[in-house]
Formats: structure tokens, C-alpha cells, sequence
């Protein structure tokens, strides 16, 4: 028997007892006479006392011992005189009498601890050494915590979890299809599903009428903190529902997690806010309602009065900073700079300080009275002390900017608590994109989303007007998840994939199968997919999702810990009947 007990289960109601311990050395401290070893496991920490008076053969052996050697310990449980009240087993400790290395180490490129002197890179090429800093290895035991609860929920609502294929059929929609080649069937190409979309359309034909899985997707696009090539998906179908069946059945899942997870109770139903209410009101069909900031249009208000950054604009916003009017030049100059990033866009910034006295001053103020100043202040709700920014601009791009700088003043303000939450759903999407490159319409989600009934008839005529049976769920400013009541009769199916250009030939070679399908009895469903790396992310009070993914890529799609992608053999390549074309440019 390697151990008894974990390093994070021995208290003071074990005094007294013989217990043996197996783990890795966290630390060892020399202190002359005494030799104490802090040994760990995932489950703690233990303290592990050696006395050069009573065993020093025994003390010799453990001064030997290095940072992250696997050894046995075995010994009896002693009250601690100098307590540690930040560890579990911190009131006892364990005067050893066996001592045993199972495996020794060498010196790890970075410390294994809380606060590691390893950089990002280094610590992904060693992962299995980063998985055993307590952080990262909480990240991973909250991901199982989330899953095992998820799962427990669907269970309980009478859904049945299904696995859908890994290889599947390449499709012209969405993001860029990972392919793999077929050996069996030369020339021809598997892709990694970007997700089970038809598949668990197709179980809902089969009469599965609650289905969900905790599914592997894929999608070959460019990374940040909150994308990988790699990720997981909540994904759900129901058959026989409504949009709003499907909202309360995930949004008493979100409610379970929150509940189990962080102890936060939501009793009121979440807020729903229309796609177009949330861009006007917050530049965003993803707004963090942690804080007000909301975004107002002055353009009627402000334009001709000879200011021609205005007068020449199609829009003008403006959000209200609580009590900023204080902020300096060098403030006002910085936020400038930042609107004026590329990634946003704004060509400036006009601001309004409304001062505690009452008076208004702005860098336009030689076109607008104080009359008109006080205007913008009534229209924006300001009251002294805060401070008015406005842009101006497109009304498209303007919104964004000014849900960048809204984001950006919050951040400045500390209103973005990472302990705080606020969910929402956003409803009433548009069906359709317009891609002035292109000039085609894509679909806003996919191919197979519902549009209003009550649109129907536009579909042709004004597609662009059509409104899409679709809704996301929206936590802090972070898309959790989205999805859509979708369409089950054949002719609207047709009409759809007609107003995004695809021929009857095209439809029927890339989702023929579905089409068929439909022909047997399509009852009406609808479903959605949650995130579930950002999801736990969001729980665990972080931005970036790699670190509650056991093994991801980095920034560069590259695993470095197995240095891959790779390279394959040409014995391979001719097995595959591939051919690898140089780039030229290299």
C-alpha cells in the first residue's frame, strides 16, 4: 500500500495515529537539528518532520531529497506548534520513521508553486509539471465540477446523451473545416466537426427528443484568449419546443451552475434584450451589465450647429462616466489615443466635464452653449462631477467604438468584478449578413436557423430585414452560448439556402442527407450550445480559457509540450496520395 491518506485529509482527529503518505516535495527547509518536507499531492499539502536527535540516519537521508522527487513517508500524526492555517492539514504534521524515494527528479525549469518564475511558453512545454501548480490544477477540478453538474442537470430534465461522429462531411458555412484525409478513399477528405449542427438535427428526426452532449469541436481560425482550435461545447437539441422552452430550460441550467458552483442565487428570470435594443444601448449583441454606462444618441440634438466632426457624421454617441469630471488632459489624451486604435477606429474623442459647480466644459464648447451642453447632460442622464464622451461617426462602426471605450472606462473604474455576474439572453438576431465583398448574404448563425414566421414573406424581397429565431446567452460580456428554433419543412430549408446563393445542386450535395431526412417527418425543434471552456472560465474569475484546458495549443495553434502540428512521413503522404506544395514565398 503506497498510503493511507491523501496529503489534504489528516486533522487533529487523526493525533496519535500511524499513517503512511506518498507524494511529490513541494519544499524542504534545513533548519540544523530538524529537516521538515512539505510533501503534496492533488488533494494538499502535509507536513513531514525529521529530528537529527531521534533518527539521524533518517534526517540524512531527507536532506538529500530534492524539490519534486516522489517519495513514501510513513510515521504517526502529531499536533504542529506553529499552526498554518493557509493549508487543510496546517494543525498537524507527521514525525517520520520510514522513509522511502520511489521516484527522484530533476530540477524543474520553474518552480512549482502559486506564484511560478516560469513564463507562458516555458510553462506549456512542461504542462505536466504547470498541471501540478494548485491553480491550474483547481482550473482543471472546477472543469470537472462544472461537467459532472451539467450532466446531472440534463439527466434530470430527461435529455439522453448521444456521441456524434468525429469525421464528417466538409461545409462551405461558418469558419474554416480542419480536414482529414481518407487512405480508403484517395482524394477524398473527413472535416472535424465545427460542430454536431445536423447531426443532432438528424436525431430529432429519429425521434430522440432531448438530446445533449459534452462534445469536441473544431474550427481552423485565428486564436486569442478565448478561442482555441480545439474546444468544448454544451450541446443540446429538443424537439416539439418553442424559443421560450428552450430559454428556460438552459437558463435553469445556468441558474443550477451558479447555484452549485458559486453559491449565487438568481430567483428573477433573466433579462431579455432584443439584438437591436443591445447595440443601440450598449454597441455590443454581447453587453456587460455589470455597470450602467449606456450608450445615448445626440445626433438630432448636436448636428448643425457648425461643428463639422458632427455635422459631417451619419451618428452620435455618447456614454457618461460616473464622477470623472476630474480627469486630466493626459486622461482625456490617453482615452483618445485609444479610440483611435485601428482594431476600433474612432477619429476622436469630444468630452464634457460637468463640474461639481455645475458648470460645463467641453473641447466643443466654442460651437455649443451651455444651454446645449446641459442638454447632452439631461439626455445622458450626467449630473456633477461625471464626465461626457462622445463619438461620432457610421453608426455601425461609432456603436463599436463606443462599446470599446465604455468597456474601457469600466475597466478604468473597477466596475468589471470578476465575482460579480450578469447574465441576459439577446433575442430577434438578424437572419442574414451582408458581405459587401462578397455581395452575398451569409447566415448570421447557420444555414438551418428558423426565421420569424412573421418575416417569412421578406425573405425574398427585403432578406436583409428578416429577423432569425435565434438567441444567445450572455454573461459579463462574454457570448456563453448561443443557438436557434430551426427550420423542419422542407420549403422553407429550399428557400433558405436559395437566398444564400447555394444552386438546388450545391444544397443537395452538401446537405442532402438532411434534406432527405426531412422527407420522413421533421418534427419542429430548436436547440443551443453553450461554451463550456468559456463557461468555466467565466466561474473560475478568468479571461483566457487555456488554462482550464488540461492540454491546449498555443497562440500559434502549436502544441508545444509534443511539438505539434508535425511533419509526417513520405511513406505516409504516399499511403494518403498527397503531395505537399511548397510555398513559394519561402
Amino acid at each position: 500500500m503506497y498510503r493511507t491518506h491523501t496529503c489534504g485529509e489528516l486533522n487533529l482527529t487523526f493525533k496519535g495515529s500511524n499513517v503512511t503518505l506518498s507524494g511529490w516535495i513541494h519544499k524542504s527547509r534545513d533548519l540544523g537539528g530538524m529537516t521538515f518536507i512539505d510533501l503534496r499531492d492533488r488533494y494538499g499539502i502535509t507536513q513531514l518532520v525529521f529530528n537529527m536527535e531521534t533518527d539521524s540516519k533518517l534526517c540524512e537521508k531527507a536532506r538529500k531529497l530534492g524539490r519534486e522527487f516522489v517519495i513514501q513517508a510513513s510515521g504517526k500524526v502529531e499536533e504542529r506548534s506553529n499552526k498554518n492555517p493557509k493549508i487543510q492539514t496546517g494543525d498537524i504534521e507527521i514525525i517520520v520513521s520510514e522513509l522511502k524515494v520511489i521516484s527522484k527528479s530533476e530540477l524543474p525549469p520553474f518552480t512549482i508553486d502559486d506564484d511560478t518564475d516560469g513564463g507562458e511558453e516555458l510553462r506549456m512545454k512542461y504542462r505536466y509539471l504547470d498541471l501540478r501548480r494548485a491553480p491550474v490544477k483547481n482550473n482543471i477540478l472546477l472543469r470537472h465540477r462544472v461537467a459532472r453538474e451539467v450532466r446531472k442537470y440534463m439527466d434530470a430534465q430527461g435529455f439522453v446523451e448521444i456521441e456524434t461522429p468525429v469525421l464528417m462531411k466538409s461545409t462551405p458555412e461558418g469558419a474554416r473545416d480542419f480536414v482529414v484525409p481518407s487512405r480508403l478513399q484517395p482524394g477524398t477528405f473527413y472535416a472535424l466537426p465545427q460542430s454536431p449542427q445536423t447531426f443532432k438535427q438528424l436525431l430529432m428526426v429519429s425521434g430522440f427528443d432531448k438530446y445533449f452532449q459534452l462534445v469536441k469541436c473544431f474550427r481552423d481560425e485565428d486564436l486569442r484568449a478565448d478561442r482555441q482550435p480545439e474546444f468544448t461545447q454544451i450541446d443540446c437539441e429538443m424537439s416539439f419546443v418553442e424559443q421560450n422552452d428552450v430559454l428556460l430550460t438552459f437558463e435553469g441550467l445556468a441558474k443550477n451552475i451558479f447555484s452549485v458552483i458559486k453559491g449565487i442565487e438568481f430567483k428573477e428570470p433573466f433579462l431579455r434584450l432584443s439584438y437591436q435594443d443591445a447595440m443601440n444601448s450598449y454597441g455590443s449583441d454581447k453587453p456587460d451589465l455589470r455597470f450602467g454606462m449606456i450608450i445615448n444618441e445626440l445626433t438630432s440634438l448636436v448636428k448643425g450647429k457648425n461643428f463639422v466632426v458632427f455635422d459631417s457624421s451619419d451618428y452620435i454617441g455618447a456614454i457618461c462616466a460616473d464622477g470623472c469630471s476630474e480627469y486630466s488632459r493626459k486622461q482625456l489624451d490617453e482615452l483618445t489615443e485609444f479610440v483611435k486604435r485601428p482594431q476600433i477606429g474612432a477619429k476622436g474623442l469630444v468630452y464634457v466635464k460637468y463640474g461639481t459647480d455645475g458648470t460645463l466644459k467641453s473641447s466643443a464648447d466654442k460651437f455649443y452653449s451651455q444651454e446645449q451642453l446641459a442638454q447632452w447632460a439631461n439626455v445622458t442622464g450626467a449630473k456633477p462631477g461625471d464626465l461626457l464622451l462622445l463619438l461620432a461617426g457610421d453608426r455601425k462602426n461609432t456603436l463599436t467604438a463606443l462599446s470599446e471605450l465604455r468597456l474601457e472606462m469600466a475597466r478604468r473604474l473597477g466596475l468589471r468584478d470578476p465575482g460579480k455576474f450578469a447574465p441576459l439572453w439577446v433575442v430577434d438576431f438578424p437572419l442574414l449578413d451582408w458581405d459587401e465583398e462578397a455581395k452575398r448574404y451569409y447566415a448570421m448563425h447557420h444555414p438551418f436557423t428558423s426565421p420569424k414566421l412573421e418575416d417569412l414573406q421578406m425573405m425574398e424581397t427585403e432578406p436583409g430585414k428578416v429577423r432569425a429565431n435565434a438567441y444567445d446567452l450572455v454573461v459579463n460580456g462574454v457570448e456563453i452560448g448561443g443557438g436557434s428554433i430551426r427550420i423542419h419543412d422542407s420549403a422553407v430549408q429550399k428557400l433558405m439556402f436559395k437566398v444564400l446563393g447555394f444552386t438546388e445542386e450545391e444544397a443537395e450535395f452538401q446537405f442532402g442527407f438532411l434534406l432527405n431526412a426531412f422527407k420522413y417527418g421533421a418534427p419542429p425543434h430548436g436547440g443551443i450550445a453553450l461554451g463550456f471552456d468559456r463557461l468555466v472560465a467565466l466561474l473560475g474569475g478568468q479571461d483566457s480559457i487555456r488554462d482550464f484546458i488540461a492540454f491546449p495549443k498555443n497562440n500559434s495553434g502549436r502544441d508545444v509540450m509534443i511539438d505539434t502540428p508535425a511533419p509526417i512521413s513520405d511513406q505516409q503522404l504516399d499511403e494518403l496520395m498527397l503531395n505537399i506544395r511548397k510555398d513559394k514565398n519561402k
